[in-house]
């Protein structure tokens, strides 16, 4: 053969640009790989399982002839193709469908699963509201243990005001020994008497204390600590004193 004349017309119209060929060839090889897939496809023997679904759905698809038994005997009773079942025509139109079952549990597996998922979701929550329920509680445990304290604190404070009184209007009335040791505001350092009385500091509570001192106070002294008034007589102090306790005062 005669050598191509590169600077003649044909070399010219030739694509010659660059990474063309590539292209086609990585397009030839897609198509040649997709046909092949088809042709796999086509060739597959299919399975059992994939038969029959076939199959099923073909006949589900398909209106009951008059081949069928059953049908040709709705037939002879009076009923018409697509036409509702009953006497009156208030019962279904279509099939009862299927529900194919297709996996490889037994029956009422899927009920006992739904089952004890609502228990473990009933139990979750019943802990939620156990833990609220608990949570509550604490809060109102420690809401009346911290207003107790306060009392308490309160309580205390009108004790050691009551001492002090009682301290002074005794004093005023030359009295040198309460009339019960705790009666006044006692050192810390001095020693306990060796005969105590027959109350005891041990014995009562702050309230306890608190309630006999004042009615000594009201009684001897005609005195209120919460009027924080001395009156001239026991008359005097029953006519303008509330009560002998805060809470008659309030």
């Amino acid at each position: 053969d005669e050598e191509e004349d590169y600077m003649s017309d044909l070399f010219i119209k030739q694509d010659v640009r660059p990474g063309l060929p590539m292209v086609r060839r990585v397009k030839e090889a897609i198509q040649k790989e997709e046909k092949q897939k088809e042709a796999n496809e086509k060739n597959r023997q299919k399975s059992i399982k994939e038969e029959e679904k076939e199959r099923r759905d073909m006949v589900l698809k398909s209106a009951l002839g008059n081949e069928n038994k059953g049908f040709a005997l709705l037939q002879k009773m009076g009923y018409k193709s697509g036409q509702a079942l009953g006497k009156s025509g208030e019962g279904i139109v279509e099939p009862i469908p299927l529900n194919i079952k297709t996996g490889r549990s037994g029956l009422g597996h899927d009920e006992l699963k739904k089952r004890k998922a609502e228990e473990k979701l009933e139990n979750y929550r019943q802990k939620l509201h156990m833990k609220k329920q608990a949570n509550e509680q604490a809060a109102d445990q420690f809401r009346i243990r911290f207003k107790t304290k306060q009392e308490e604190r309160k309580m205390e404070g009108d004790l050691r005001k009551s001492q002090r009184a009682c301290q002074q209007l005794d004093t005023q009335k030359d009295i040198d020994v309460p009339k019960e040791t705790w009666f006044w505001i006692q050192p810390e350092e001095e020693d306990k008497k060796d005969e105590e009385d027959e109350y005891t500091s041990s014995d009562l509570s702050v309230s306890e204390k608190l309630h006999i001192l004042t009615a000594y106070l009201r009684e001897e002294h005609f005195y209120c600590i919460w009027c924080g008034t001395t009156y001239e007589d026991s008359e005097d102090l029953s006519s303008n004193c509330p009560g002998d306790s805060a809470a008659d005062h309030d």
